[in-house]
Order: structure tokens, then C-alpha cells, then sequence
């Protein structure tokens, strides 16, 4: 699932492709991907005629914005959209097509069919589902070590599922938690109330400089992750643990092991990070 970094850098690009271009058409081939309104004729008339002032993130998410309504997407496991001619063929994958007035049409692709769009008026989507649980966005002035530290005072479960829960901290999934607890030297099953302060300074540290790295780098490119221009991210070749199992840390020079987390395969180093 792509993560903060992935999701960001996918906004700066459709940002760059549809800003100013007006909906003259919308084809919904799969109709499940609509979540709201529940009528797939009701979105496609509200979102026709208008044009697309923006793109911004809130989490993983991305929002869409219209003239008098916003586009709440979630890209799920295999999501990716792309700017075309209307003439360019599309396979069975292709499932929500934007035509727009100059002859291009942002298609929507999914292999597993598992993202979503929910459309509201500008101004609600904050305070509707899915977006209303979200906590803080980690690059905000908002999201503080004292923040972090409250959100595990309330909890006694371990810190990899807390951080990847996304109501204390947005953004986070399996890739970025085990890199950010790497960095910072957390066992990822430390339970929360277990850690000191300076530990949470620190695992705060990380999270934000892991995120802002992977940004600039466009992301990790796992699987199938490209950008909304076909580009693919560089991260990976800098991730300390993720996808490295049975490999020698690059701290250390031990093996790193894998274990599971909450239902998420987790890597770490069991020198460095040791659960105390």
C-alpha cells in the first residue's frame, strides 16, 4: 500500500497534470470504487462541468479538489492514475475515466479493485468519514515528541501497531514504521508505556526525517508503486531493514529477522534494537 511518501509524491504530480482542467465526461466501469454518494449517476453528474483547482494529501489519502466539491481517494494496494490522450487504449484494469474539455482523460487503474472515492462539498471532508479519525500530519508544526508521547500514554499495545493505527500520527505504514523504529533503536513489540522520553524524542526525530528522505527521493518503488507519470521512487535503495530479512544490518553488520507484528511482517535488527 503506497504510504506518505508515495501518496505526496503522486499529488505533486497530478497537481502538475490536471490543475485547470474541466470534466466533460466521467465513465465508471467499476462502480464499488464510488463509496459516496452510493449512486454512481449522482457522482458522475455532481463532478461534470467542474474543473480541478487542486490536489492535496491528508495521510495516505489524496484529495481531489473541484470547483464546489473535493475528491477523497484512497489508492489502496495497487491504485495509480495517469493523464492520456482519450484515444490511448486502457485494459480491464482501468476502471474510472475523467475526460476533459482538451481532448485528455485522467483514468484511474486498479488491479485489486480495492481503492476508493468519496466525493463531498468543499469544507466537510475533514469532518467525515474517512478522514474525521486521522491524527496529526507528521511534517505539521502540530505533531510534536509531547504528542507522540500522549498518544502512548493511552494505550498499552506495542509500538509498530500503534504508529501504523494512523490516529496519532498519519501517513505511517509497514515500510516507514520499521525504518523510523530502526533509526530511533526500538524494538518494534516495545510496548509504548514502556518507552522513556528521550526514546520518544528520538522515534518523533525519525519519523519525520524518514518521511521528509523518502519524499525527496519520490518514494519507495515495491512492487508496483510508480508516480502519477509512470516514474518510479529510489527510496528502496536506501532502506536500512524493510525487505532485508536473514541480510546483515548495515549498523551492525548481525543478521536482521523478521517476525510479526500485528498481523505485518516486521523486520528488524535484534543488536540494535533490542526489546528491553
Amino acid at each position: 500500500m503506497p504510504e506518505l511518501p508515495e501518496v505526496e509524491t503522486v499529488k505533486r504530480t497530478l497537481e502538475e497534470l490536471i490543475v485547470g482542467k474541466r470534466i466533460t465526461n466521467v465513465l465508471v466501469k467499476w462502480p464499488k470504487i464510488i463509496k459516496k454518494p452510493d449512486d454512481v449517476e449522482a457522482f458522475k453528474m455532481k463532478v461534470i462541468g467542474q474543473t480541478f483547482k487542486g490536489v492535496r494529501r491528508r495521510g495516505k489519502f489524496l484529495k481531489l479538489i473541484l470547483e464546489d466539491d473535493v475528491i477523497v481517494s484512497h489508492l489502496r494496494m495497487e491504485g495509480k492514475y495517469k493523464l492520456t490522450s482519450i484515444e490511448e487504449e486502457f485494459d480491464h484494469h482501468t476502471h474510472v475515466f475523467f475526460t476533459f474539455d482538451d481532448g485528455t482523460e485522467l483514468r484511474y487503474h486498479d488491479v485489486r479493485k480495492f481503492g476508493t472515492m468519496h466525493l463531498f462539498p468543499i469544507g466537510i471532508e475533514e469532518n467525515e468519514l474517512p478522514l474525521a479519525q486521522l491524527g496529526y500530519e507528521p511534517f505539521s508544526d502540530q505533531f510534536t515528541p509531547e504528542v507522540l508521547q500522549q498518544g502512548f500514554k493511552k494505550t498499552s499495545r506495542k509500538v509498530k501497531t500503534v504508529l501504523l493505527d494512523q490516529t496519532i500520527v498519519v501517513g505511517l505504514g509497514n515500510i516507514y514504521v520499521d525504518e523510523a523504529l530502526f533509526k530511533a533503536g526500538i524494538h518494534p513489540e516495545r510496548v509504548t508505556s514502556t518507552l522513556k522520553e528521550n526514546e520518544i524524542e528520538e522515534l518523533h526525530a525519525e519519523i519525520v526525517n524518514t518521511l521528509k528522505d523518502a519524499v525527496n527521493k519520490g518514494g519507495s518503488t515495491i512492487r508496483s508503486y510508480v508516480n502519477s507519470q509512470g516514474k518510479v521512487g529510489t527510496y528502496q535503495d536506501s532502506l536500512y531493514v524493510y525487505g532485508r530479512a536473514g541480510q546483515e544490518c548495515k549498523r551492525c553488520n548481525g543478521e536482521l529477522s523478521k517476525i510479526v507484528v500485528g498481523g505485518r511482517g516486521t523486520t528488524f535488527c535484534p543488536a540494535c534494537q533490542i526489546n528491553e
